[in-house]
């Protein structure tokens, strides 16, 4: 099974697959918070959305709320927070486990996936982000401190578009 075709669910609870929700497009899947100090982070993913969205380019939020309780909001009140605070228009999917024995499957794929280090496995905290190609292969890992606009991830992504 392709990661693109892994069941998942959207923050208004709709069930699909991320090639249901995204289409085409090479995805940028991160793990997200509304009150990590990572948070400002969603500034640099809703610029990358606008500069590459209309070049088959998205991002996709993941709600989390396993790094000491930081996503503890219902969707409507992600929603709104992302939507008002940050001007997030890319996909949000429902609150997600990333790590654990209920981690998603998603994430059982991704985490399986090295950083740039060599080093895979668990998810070490809010905003770790995975470019995945638009054939449903994963490009690159990203760490959670590294922004969205580092020249690591701006160069990844446009390699792929």
């Amino acid at each position: 099974m392709s990661l693109r075709d892994i069941p998942i669910r959207t923050l208004d609870g709709e069930q699909g697959t991320l090639a249901a929700l995204a289409g085409d497009k090479a995805l940028l899947i991160v793990n997200v918070a509304s009150k990590c100090g990572l948070t400002p982070q969603y500034t640099g993913l809703v610029e990358l959305q606008r500069q590459y969205g209309e070049r088959g380019f998205s991002v996709v939020g993941v709600p989390c709320n396993q790094f000491m309780g930081q996503e503890p909001g219902s969707a409507e009140e992600i929603q709104e927070f992302c939507a008002t605070t940050y001007g997030v228009d890319f996909p949000l999917l429902e609150k997600t486990e990333v790590n654990g024995p209920e981690r998603h499957p998603l994430y059982d794929e991704l985490s399986a996936v090295p950083d740039a280090d060599g080093q895979s496995g668990d998810i070490q905290w809010n905003f770790e982000k995975f470019l995945v190609a638009k054939d449903g292969t994963v490009a690159a890992r990203f760490r959670p401190r590294t922004e969205p606009g580092d020249p690591a991830v701006v160069s990844a992504i446009e390699r792929l578009l």
